[in-house]
């Protein structure tokens, strides 16, 4: 009813155009007129429609009325076209271009990133092995993948005839994401020692060190090309990434070698880190103890004074202020050498000319020292890097050092005093650094072998109290556990075993033809009961490294096996890398202790502990200064 009061209200002289305008009675139609409703709305849409409608009505008006409301809005259309043509322009013309862009960077430009989620485990024989000697071994990331790539040393076989000529020594740099040679060098003599960081204002390429018994040389790390070189005798150690000696703002290098004299024990050398020459001349040292080479390391007192600890058998330290001026003949001109800490000029021998600072609290009598460490996250694994940050942290750390065989010591950083003692068995490699609890102390896992059964333990970094033990079937390897940083906060370590002791059932003594089966296990201390198997093998593996893969929150495993081969030929260097995350979907777990009893239920179950570890990522592993909070007071 309201509308058609509504039309009934309209003048006859009234322009059809008008009858689209806004009527609050048409508002209030039942819904019975609500089409006739949208036919009255509709109307000036079509100008034709509105010229006849004004005829109908007997409005008399000429023809020319009638077409100039058709043109009109038609011209009104038209503008309404044109505008809302501009508008879809000015929205699709970016769109388009945005994605031809986006195209060309997917299909024209290589992108190695996309690699990461195509080749989680890769396998590459490089060389011979050459019995189970460690390879020098490094990680650094040299072609921009974010992610650590593999230097290796290598020994070669050849069809030469000469026997002297036989044997061809390569360096050799591969992707850590899949295996591709990124660069070969030939070398005159076996790789002992490779170390990358380094990083000159000159030069946009990360450099490396390869060091072998008479030359170091520099190269670029991403090319392999020779950049500088020094000739040395008789290399004993890798180099120590010093404070700047010459006032050129660039760190300088130092590296033991055997001295000329017989009689004496060992010489420091100082590398210039700006030329690669050799900064004055090498300075001898006639030690007091024997035994395995200790060092040399950097250490940074509280005072601010620099010492390198080193040692055969024993630690001893010297300033490197007196290095410094023995070697050049000139007093320092750099801030860093003029610093002296009185409490430690203090334990100078009584024969001055020695220079030497003998830490007789160490290690007493017939307690040879085996290994001396910085208790810093982060320190081993191969990563042995010339980058200042890390090597700035290592040198202001309490230590951790491995004596008697058998003995473990953590040592305070203002004096070289122990904070703890723990004894065990013999231990036989290197221990890791990692957090076990949540205290955030580093704790320590390492190794003992006897009688065919390893045992691995792991040591409260705060007290030296034993927070875990678990036996197993001994491998028959000496390699150095991985403590790798997670998601929780705590450490993941990886090792190597055969079975656990206590998990076997029916064990019998295996036959000599039986292959060792050495497996990978991974223990996080949210489960100390449990251990995920990663892998197996019979391979021998001699050394082993850890590549983290910061945008996939994920980390490889990259280990340097030796492999028999079926022939008369020598036994295969093999170089595999795998992703632990990708190992954690397929590992198997396996359970600690003498199980549960019969009829209770199995705990924890089996869907909680995978769902654990599936979550688990991993992330680099920052070295991170550690000394005791009573110290910096």
């Amino acid at each position: 009813m309201a509308a058609a009061l509504s039309r009934a209200l309209k003048l006859p002289g009234k322009k059809g155009s008008e009858l689209g305008e806004y009527d609050p009675l048409t508002q209030a139609d039942s819904e019975d007129e609500s089409e006739e409703d949208d036919l009255v709305l509709n109307y000036p849409r079509n100008g034709l429609a509105a010229g006849r409608a004004g005829e109908d009505r007997g409005g008399g008006g000429p023809m020319g009325g009638a077409g100039l409301g058709v043109h009109s809005s038609d011209a009104e259309e038209k503008r309404m076209r044109m505008k809302n043509a501009v508008r879809s322009a000015f929205f699709l013309v970016p769109l388009v271009c945005a994605t031809l862009l986006v195209l060309l960077c997917a299909f024209l430009i290589p992108c190695q990133k996309g690699e990461l989620g195509h080749r989680p485990q890769w396998e590459k024989a490089l060389g011979d092995a050459g019995g189970v000697t460690p390879p020098a071994l490094a990680l650094w990331d040299v072609n921009g993948d974010s992610v650590e790539d593999v230097f290796l040393g290598v020994t070669e076989w050849t069809n030469d005839t000469h026997p002297t000529q036989r044997n061809k020594s390569i360096a050799v740099a591969l992707s850590a994401v899949s295996g591709r040679e990124l660069w070969r060098k030939a070398m005159g003599e076996p790789v002992m020692y490779i170390q990358c960081g380094l990083s000159y204002s000159s030069q946009l390429s990360p450099l490396c060190l390869l060091i072998s018994k008479s030359i170091l040389i520099v190269v670029n790390g991403t090319s392999g090309k020779n950049l500088t070189s020094v000739q040395l005798k008789n290399i004993e150690s890798q180099a120590v990434l010093l404070p700047d000696l010459e006032g050129d703002s660039v760190p300088d290098l130092l590296i033991a070698t055997l001295p000329a004299d017989e009689a004496l024990d060992l010489s420091l050398t100082l590398i210039s880190g700006l030329s690669g020459t050799q900064l004055g001349r090498p300075v001898p040292f006639n030690l007091t103890g024997q035994g395995k080479l200790i060092g040399p390391l950097l250490h940074e007192t509280p005072k601010g004074a620099y010492y390198i600890l080193f040692g055969l058998g024993n630690v001893e330290a010297i300033s490197l202020r007196d290095i410094y001026v023995r070697a050049t003949g000139k007093m320092p001109v750099t801030q860093a050498l003029k610093i002296r800490d009185p409490g430690w000029e203090e334990q100078k021998k009584t024969n001055s000319s020695s220079f030497i600072h003998s830490l007789h609290h160490v290690s007493r009598g017939s307690e040879r020292v085996d290994f001396l460490l910085p208790l810093v996250a982060g320190f081993g694994n191969n990563h042995n890097s010339l980058d200042t940050v890390s090597n700035l942290n290592s040198t202001r750390s309490d230590w951790l050092v491995v004596y008697g065989s058998s003995k473990l010591s953590v040592l305070k950083q203002r004096d070289m005093r122990k904070k703890w003692t723990f004894s065990s068995a013999p231990i036989h490699s290197q221990p890791a650094l990692g957090h076990y609890n949540d205290d955030g102390i580093l704790d320590l896992f390492f190794q003992h072998s006897a009688n065919g059964i390893m045992e691995g333990q792991v040591i409260d970094g705060a007290n030296g109290h034993l927070l875990w033990a678990a036996e197993f079937v001994c491998p028959r390897l000496v390699l150095q556990t991985s403590a790798i940083s997670t998601s929780t906060g705590q450490s993941a370590f990886l090792f190597w075993a055969s079975e656990p002791i206590n998990a076997q059932r029916n064990a019998t003594k295996t036959t000599v033809t039986e292959p060792l089966i050495r497996k990978l296990f991974l223990l996080h201390s949210a489960y100390p009961t449990i251990l995920l198997e990663l892998t197996s093998t019979t391979d021998t593996a001699v050394t082993s490294a850890v590549s983290y893969e910061e945008h996939q929150k994920d980390a490889s495993y990259i280990t340097v096996s030796s492999r028999p081969t079926t022939d008369s030929e020598p036994s295969a260097r093999i170089v595999k890398s795998m992703s632990l995350r990708a190992a954690i979907t397929k590992g198997q777990i396996v359970r600690l202790g003498e199980g549960n009893k019969t009829g209770a239920p199995v705990k924890p179950g089996v869907f909680e502990v995978i769902k654990f570890f599936r979550r688990l990522s991993f992330k680099h592993q920052v070295r991170k200064t550690q000394v005791d909070l009573s110290d910096a007071r």
